[in-house]
């Protein structure tokens, strides 16, 4: 006898379905928002720190990410608005949305890891503080703040990853409203006891047939 192949039961396929979208979907919720505050945090962090010479002293200087660029903040928002914009499109609709989402991730990771050796804010802060356009921070050092964000970046971007893999088995917004497609059943009257000269009339008033015919 040849072998028997085992075919999945279509009930246990879809359980299976069911229960990966659920997964996916908490752990794109997580790292979405997770991604977010994180990057969001990190640009409001001290990126930087040197010292310009100014009237023969040495003045401190510190650049903070948002001072650094403000690329990982702006995508932070986009990426999270668009976290939640996720669930209310479908098909292609969400396809789009969830690639514009890894898109923000893998901008903040970039941006981030730009920024971590970026002493540009600090030389222009340097000019103004001495008033000499040229001048540049001496002891320039950089902080962990920017990798910071750009961990914030990788939480963003697996989320939309995630999205893409599995946002055709994740609900949509409006789907909770909606009750199976069927269309509503309208209330019929009440029948009209002949017997009854008013039920008679306010069948009249109504425009319906008090015969029933």
């Amino acid at each position: 006898m040849g072998d028997v192949t085992a075919v999945p039961h279509p009930r246990s396929e879809a359980s299976g379905s069911a229960r990966a979208g659920r997964l996916s979907l908490a752990a794109a919720l997580l790292c979405g928002a997770a991604g977010a505050a994180v990057a969001l945090l990190a640009t409001r962090q001290k990126w930087s720190e040197g010292t310009a010479t100014v009237a023969g002293g040495a003045f401190p200087l510190t650049a903070r990410g948002s001072d650094v660029t403000g690329v990982p903040a702006a995508l932070a928002v986009v990426g999270l608005a668009a976290l939640v914009a996720v669930f209310a499109v479908r098909r292609a609709g969400r396809l789009v949305v969830a690639a514009l989402l890894a898109l923000c991730g893998a901008g903040t990771v970039v941006a981030a890891l730009l920024g971590a050796s970026d002493g540009s804010a600090l030389d222009e802060k340097a000019a103004e503080a001495s008033g000499d356009t040229s001048a540049t921070v001496a002891a320039l050092t950089h902080t962990a703040w920017p990798y910071v964000a750009a961990a914030g970046g990788v939480l963003i971007l697996l989320a939309g990853l995630l999205a893409l893999r599995f946002g055709r088995l994740w609900p949509a917004m409006s789907g909770r409203y909606e009750r199976g497609g069927a269309p509503r059943t309208r209330r019929r009257a009440p029948a009209v006891d002949p017997d009854r000269p008013e039920e008679l009339w306010k069948a009249l008033d109504r425009g319906e047939d008090p015969t029933g015919a």
